[in-house]
């Protein structure tokens, strides 16, 4: 499974991004697709996930700001971005679940200036 990632950039606080991530690969059948960030000296984190049948989880610090959503018949995941703010700057990177093993993407930075 190959995961290409697009949509950084650089935006002002208070702006949005959108962040796409498109899986390739035979016999694709994704659990699970999510978004994770690492920012400069800290550790990968969670931002969100969505499975299959559509639910999905939050990091807390993006609850009421981001959103995820995932479209099975092309194999991609989207995280809408709204009300950026310096701290959401980090690589970006996509994830994928799918037999017990996870695939990631190679990451797209997001820079929120203040």
């Amino acid at each position: 499974v190959q995961l290409q990632a697009s949509g950084g950039g650089l935006v002002q606080a208070g702006g949005s991004l959108r962040l796409s991530c498109v899986a390739y690969g035979p016999h694709l059948n994704i659990n699970r697709m999510g978004w994770y960030r690492q920012a400069p000296g800290k550790q990968r984190e969670l931002v969100a996930t969505v499975t299959g049948d559509g639910s999905t989880n939050y990091a807390d610090s993006v609850k009421g700001r981001f959103s995820i959503s995932r479209d099975n018949a092309l194999n991609t995941v989207y995280l809408e971005m709204n009300n950026l703010k310096p701290e959401d700057t980090a690589v970006y990177y996509c994830n994928a679940l799918m037999s017990g093993r996870n695939y990631w993407g190679q990451g797209t930075l997001v820079t929120v200036s203040s």
